[in-house]
């Protein structure tokens, strides 16, 4: 696997197809046999029928989006789901529908023009959010399960990346983004497993990631405020599954800094 994760370069699409697969089933295998009531701590006010009906009706409605390579925000997302009756039935419904995905997934071009609502107006954004999307919530499964969930810590890396990047465009859905604002303050994430350090640069008309070096690193001037941790846990952290607080993060500087930005960024 290429582990380079740079912001604006994704892993290469095949990994992304290959991952998304493989977390589906990782998905299933938490859920199947759960009790489907059963709440899902880090998704307020959802069981894992929820859940499970969200992680299937998301892909099939990406999946959707990407036949139809479409050219401007869908009025709609009717989709047709196939749901069957049965709580108890939802993990193999949406363990049936891996083929179809992977086979929408081969056909795609990641680099047909399309809308979408982040950063990369390409296919391939789409391709990449359903993974993050599909892993996130797997974590949240397993996690509702009472499992210790795992995260590979390149993909991890790559979900950091995906999250930063496209984040200044989430206030179609994540209200609190518009309201993200500073003085020019700045926050480094940097994974202290992989070596990589993404910038985040507060101004008073908005936020975005600062852009890296040649060689890839970030800049070396002083930062507002740090957060230091695995690639895993800074995903989970930026999802909001775990506070900049536990004792496995390194965080410093203006605690203020952070707390805007974590209250700001529910996604």
């Amino acid at each position: 696997m290429d582990t380079t994760s740079r912001a604006g370069h994704p892993l290469p699409y095949d990994t992304y197809r290959e991952a998304i697969a493989r977390e589906t089933l990782r998905f299933t295998e938490a859920v199947d046999g759960a009790d489907p009531t059963s709440a899902v701590p880090s998704c307020p006010d959802w069981t894992l029928a929820d859940l499970t009906r969200h992680v299937g009706a998301l892909q099939r409605w990406f999946c959707t989006l990407l036949t139809r390579l479409v050219q401007e925000p869908p009025r709609s997302r009717d989709v047709e789901l196939g749901l069957p009756d049965s709580a108890a039935e939802y993990p193999g419904w949406v363990a049936a529908g891996v083929p179809a995905v992977a086979a929408v997934l081969r056909d795609t071009d990641p680099g047909a023009p399309m809308w979408a609502w982040g950063e990369d107006q390409h296919a391939r954004f789409w391709v990449r959010r359903m993974l993050f999307e599909t892993l996130v919530h797997r974590v949240d499964a397993e996690r509702a399960a009472g499992r210790e969930p795992d995260i590979d810590s390149a993909l991890a890396a790559d979900g950091v990346d995906e999250f930063l990047v496209n984040l200044p465009h989430a206030g179609l859905f994540a209200p609190g983004v518009r309201e993200l604002r500073g003085n020019g303050e700045t926050i480094a994430f940097r994974c202290a497993d992989t070596g990589e350090e993404w910038r985040v640069r507060l101004d008073p008309d908005g936020f975005r990631p600062l852009p890296l070096g040649e060689d890839g690193t970030a800049r070396s001037e002083p930062c507002t405020a740090a957060v230091h941790g695995p690639a895993a846990d800074l995903l989970l952290l930026l999802y909001g599954r775990r506070s900049h607080q536990e004792p496995v993060f390194d965080v410093s500087g203006e605690a203020a800094t952070l707390d805007r930005w974590f209250a700001h960024t529910a996604f």
